[in-house]
């Protein structure tokens, strides 16, 4: 059922997020690369899905024949519906985020994405944000796709939409400590710096009236299944981010500076996991509250 789970409203506000960017803003985002985007997601998530069920010996199930099979393919069944919320989701932040002159670039990215998930896991655990992941690699691995994260502006009513939508994800999944942390920490750092060097107050405004920095510390920078399980390592977890966003950016000049230092820091969470112990987030698909494959 629909607006059953989180992640159904998350599905809704990154789409309209993203219609209203085409809108509003006059990207030149072409349905080929959206559609790209969200296929090649949705279509590793399912092949990845099968796969791995076929590789662990699943047998199809005996419809009325044999209740345990029955039982296990309607688990299976919630886990890939819940799986695909996930790939939609990543295919949506993709196409929000990722900009590029090829559709096989975009779908690479959707591909890779998905992907982590499945392979960079640690005690049945990913540790990258799939959006993130797929984002990096196809800026390493290929020389035509970049991030634009001006693209927002610096409109205020964007901001305060951003806000407000983003809090209702996050007081669903329970984790606005990690984005309120991180956004204190980073523009504390970018305010200190500013007066430093004596700067007015509206360049500070401007470094922090960014829509895509929103985006990431909102959506991206909270994604529950891969971030640390417990609070004060997710506080920690947060600042570190935020240093490292200050220092490649402020520093080094790298203007995608958020999306390094999440890619660099993501791996910290197998060790804030095994000091800060805590219990899984687990997303309540459908009829069982215990699935926790992805």
């Amino acid at each position: 059922m629909f607006l059953s789970d989180a992640r159904d409203y998350q599905i809704l506000i990154l789409a309209s997020f993203l219609f209203l960017g085409i809108l509003t803003r006059d990207w030149t985002v072409q349905p080929q690369f959206i559609f790209a985007a969200i296929a090649s997601c949705v279509l590793t998530q399912l092949s990845l899905t099968f796969f791995l069920d076929f590789v662990k010996g699943k047998k199809e199930p005996d419809f009325g024949l044999n209740r345990v099979r029955v039982k296990s393919y309607q688990k299976f069944r919630s886990l890939a519906i819940g799986g695909l919320r996930s790939a939609a989701i990543t295919g949506l932040g993709l196409s929000l985020l990722l900009r590029t002159n090829d559709y096989n670039t975009m779908a690479l990215a959707g591909c890779l994405a998905i992907a982590s998930k499945f392979f960079l896991r640690v005690e049945n655990k990913h540790f990258f944000n799939p959006a993130n992941f797929g984002i990096i690699a196809v800026l390493i691995l290929t020389n035509n796709a970049w991030v634009s994260p001006g693209q927002w502006g610096t409109d205020w009513w964007y901001l305060l939409l951003f806000i407000g939508l983003g809090g209702i994800i996050l007081k669903k999944v329970g984790r606005w400590d990690t984005s309120a942390v991180f956004l204190i920490v980073y523009a504390g750092l970018e305010a200190l710096r500013n007066f430093w060097l004596g700067w007015d107050l509206q360049v500070w405004q401007h470094q922090l009236s960014s829509g895509s920095l929103l985006l990431f510390a909102l959506f991206m920078l909270t994604d529950p299944r891969s971030i640390p399980n417990a609070r004060s390592s997710r506080i920690i977890w947060a600042i570190a981010i935020a240093l490292v966003t200050f220092i490649l950016r402020d520093y080094f000049y790298i203007s995608t500076a958020i999306f390094w230092a999440l890619f660099f820091i993501s791996p910290l969470t197998i060790l804030c996991d095994r000091i800060w112990q805590a219990p899984r987030f687990n997303w309540q698909i459908l009829e069982s509250k215990k699935l926790i494959y992805w």
